[in-house]
Order: C-alpha cells, then structure tokens, then sequence
C-alpha cells in the first residue's frame, strides 16, 4: 500500500464491508481532487454538495457524487479533457481506474462522467482482509460520479480550502451559505419520481446545527433557472418558510431514515426524526 494511502486509510475504523467501501470511496474521492487540481480545474470551477461539504467542511455521512460549477457558463466546456488526469493520479497511488463520459439522451447544461473501478481489486489495495473480499460478487464496480454544471445560476461565492492528504493541495469550492442554498434547492425542487433522498434532509439538519446562515439571493436564482420560482417578486424567507413546511409536512419521514443509514456511522441517531423535529429545524435557519 502506498504510504500517503496508508495515512488516509488510518482515519477509519473499518469493520464491515459498507464500512471499508466508504473508506476507499473517499480516498479515491480525495486522490480525484488532487488530480483536478494539478489540472488547473479550480481555475475555471468549483467544488459544491454533498460531498464538498463531508470532505471540506466535516459532515459526518458519506457521500457518493463529486458536483462542481462552472464559475460561469461557458458552452466548449468539455469534461474529458480531464480523463487523463484523474486517471494517472490515481494510479500513482495504487488504484486502477478508468473514467467514462455519460452521454445523456436529453441535452443538459450539466456534463457527467464515471469514475470507474473493480471493487475487489482496489480494495486489495488497501490491504481489506480476505474474509471481507468474500462478500463482494466478482466483477462488482464501485462508481463515482463527477458532474459539472456549465450554466451556473449567478450570485454565489467561493473560496479556497486546503487538503493536506495525499498531499497538501487546494480546492476552490462554494461558500458555505452557497451551499447550503443548493441544498434547500435539491430539497424543494428535485424530481425523484415519487422517492425521497433522505441525504438531503441529513445535510439540512448539519446545517442547522453548525451553519446555519442560507443566502437566499442565490436560492432564488436556482429556482428561476429551473423554472420553480415564476413570481416578479423576489423570494422571501417568509415565503422560503411557506415552501418548506408544505415539504415537510408531505414527507415521508421512513422513507427518508431508510434512505440516508447507509451513509452514516450512528442510524440509531436519526431515531429522533418526525416532521415535528423537521418543524423545528425551520425556526433555526438564518438569512444572508
């Protein structure tokens, strides 16, 4: 095992299968980052999401997708011309992976790739005992989405966070009230087809309990670019409120624990969830 590889693996107290492939899931999510960085990607983007907010700002669930934005739109974005670089970092640390352009039936602003790799055989890497190996089918993929949106709605901010593992490096990623905004967005105007993702609502009670200020300029301008928010007036926190009472009080709040335990180490604390705990989660969000 590579010895910066080591060290990150050394932050983990793996002891199932879920456990182990969380743990290699992040480091090639860590080891993907330096990559981009060498790329000079941050010159042009951002990091923002879930994941931005476990691996730079210290959400305690997992996270799967890697999301980034354009700091502004730009039409001859190209997200292969990345490949390249993904692929050579981490396979200077050990891992053999390989990236896949999703080509979309439907034409988006947002491009999408696969970080590819054989589960089984990255998780040798990091030396995963054999009767761990027993339980993953042959041939198993463990995948990681990178998306990058090339239509940005305006009016966030960034800044630049420092990683210090596999190697110190930096990353541009969305302001924390940025983030948060795009968050309530994915809450109030994400097309599941009838499911809920009760990660969302997970990241929502993280931000409540340590950052709770939401720039609301920024939310509204998602809304408009996505056509859920048509009125001439701006949208208010009042207004804002109205919104998510309506969600929460349609939730499915099972559905939703169901959804998020695999990514967190304690399911046992999402016991307390009820829409009353949601209710209450409204009263304590601030506004920048």
């Amino acid at each position: 095992m590579h010895e910066a590889v080591g060290r990150m693996l050394s932050k983990y107290e793996c002891r199932g299968l879920n456990e182990y492939i969380n743990a290699l899931r992040e480091i090639l999510q860590d080891i993907a980052l330096l990559g981009l960085w060498r790329s000079k990607f941050f010159e042009k983007a951002a990091f923002y999401g879930g994941t931005a907010l476990r691996v730079l700002y210290g959400s305690d669930r997992f996270s799967e997708d890697m999301d980034f934005s354009l700091l502004e739109p730009l039409d001859r974005f190209d997200i292969t011309s990345y490949t390249a670089f993904l692929e050579r970092e981490t396979k200077g640390f050990g891992f053999d992976i390989w990236v896949e352009r999703i080509d979309k039936t439907i034409q988006t602003p947002v491009q999408s790739a696969f970080l590819k790799a054989d589960t089984r055989n990255q998780l040798l890497v990091i030396e995963t005992g054999e009767e761990i190996l027993k339980a993953i089918p042959k041939g198993q993929v463990l995948r990681i989405k990178l998306e990058v949106d090339t239509d940005p709605p305006p009016g966030f901010a960034t800044q630049t966070r420092y990683l210090l593992q596999p190697i110190p490096f930096s990353v541009r990623a969305f302001v924390l009230p940025d983030l948060f905004a795009g968050k309530m967005h994915a809450i109030l105007c994400r097309r599941w087809k009838g499911r809920v993702k009760g990660r969302d609502w997970y990241d929502l009670v993280w931000y409540a309990a340590h950052h709770p200020e939401l720039h609301l300029h920024h939310l509204e301008q998602r809304m408009r670019q996505t056509g859920d928010w048509k009125e001439d007036a701006p949208l208010t926190s009042e207004k804002f409120k109205g919104l998510l009472i309506h969600a929460i009080q349609s939730l499915d709040v099972d559905q939703t624990r169901k959804e998020v335990e695999p990514f967190v180490k304690n399911p046992e604390n999402l016991s307390i969830w009820s829409q009353e705990f949601f209710l209450d989660i409204v009263s304590r969000i601030r506004f920048v």
